[in-house]
């Protein structure tokens, strides 16, 4: 009996432990299950993420795309003709009657007035007998008033001449106007270095700042005034007018007759003439008082004494 009670509580003690190991691994399997569970709850989340990502990647080639097309735009505006620059001229000489020079100058330069037009010189020289009448009108014209300037011009005299020419400022004028960037940046600053406040600069720094300071300002300004002259050679076109009377030439069936020309000027002929013969004996007269009197004189003299010496 104490052998089988024996073996019987071996028996429970084993059953006991196998109970225990089956509930520590359904506790295993139970924990496992749980943590794939939750595994697999939180698994869903990252999908919104991806689509972020996703949307991020897309933004980023975008903007890639967008960095991509910037070259070609800006090379599209370099590839645009850049813009010229040019100075033009016209030398027009005109001729009116000689009665109408002095009111067809007259009306041109009014209408000058009435146009965009900067008048830089004129002058008027009326006839006279010695000389024929003319003018001059030089002035500085907006394009857009150059044809009616010319309109005008047309409607008052007759154009013999017209000379059109251009002078390209392209280059002078992008060189400039680097210079006046470089220049304002420059002065820009040095003003910032004298109102810096927080950096210890000594006296002579602050002069010597201040000096280099007064000198590029005076170069910008020297700059400045060259840009507004290539503006204004640019701008508008210099016109420069020439007036002159209109000479009359006489002709006959017969054509060209040098006794007829010798009778119309037989008297401005003779007239010089007389003038010439009256300066010469005007400018002879005094030698002769002074030179050849004394001198017949002395020759008579010797000559009679050598005939009395002689006899």
């Amino acid at each position: 009996m104490p052998l089988l009670s024996r073996f019987s509580a071996r028996r429970h003690t084993g059953i006991a432990l196998l109970a225990l190991a089956a509930a520590l691994s359904l506790a295993g399997c139970n924990r496992n299950s749980g943590e794939a569970s939750v595994l697999a709850e939180s698994a869903p989340p990252p999908a919104p993420m991806q689509a972020a990502a996703g949307y991020g990647g897309g933004m980023a080639m975008k903007e890639q795309r967008m960095r991509s097309a910037e070259p070609a735009t800006d090379s599209q505006q370099d590839g645009t003709p850049l813009q010229r620059f040019l100075a033009v001229r016209q030398d027009l000489n005109v001729e009116v009657p000689a009665e109408q020079l002095a009111d067809a100058w007259g009306k041109v330069r009014d209408l000058c007035g009435t146009l965009k037009c900067e008048l830089l010189s004129s002058s008027l020289l009326r006839e006279t007998p010695q000389q024929p009448g003319n003018a001059m009108l030089e002035m500085r014209v907006e394009p857009a008033d150059v044809d009616k300037l010319l309109g005008g011009l047309a409607g008052v005299a007759n154009v013999v001449s017209h000379t059109t020419t251009s002078e390209d400022k392209t280059a002078e004028v992008i060189d400039v106007e680097a210079r006046i960037k470089n220049r304002t940046e420059f002065r820009d600053s040095l003003r910032t270095m004298l109102r810096d406040t927080v950096t210890k600069r000594t006296m002579t720094d602050l002069l010597a700042i201040q000096r280099t300071l007064s000198d590029t300002q005076a170069e910008l300004d020297a700059i400045a005034t060259q840009r507004k002259v290539l503006a204004q050679q640019t701008s508008k076109q210099h016109i420069q007018i020439q007036f002159s009377a209109k000479r009359a030439l006489v002709s006959s069936g017969d054509g060209y007759s040098p006794m007829r020309h010798a009778l119309r000027n037989a008297g401005s002929v003779l007239a010089e003439s007389v003038g010439s013969l009256i300066t010469f004996i005007a400018a002879v007269l005094p030698w002769l008082v002074l030179v050849v009197l004394p001198v017949g004189w002395l020759v008579r003299v010797l000559w009679r004494r050598r005939r009395a010496a002689t006899k």
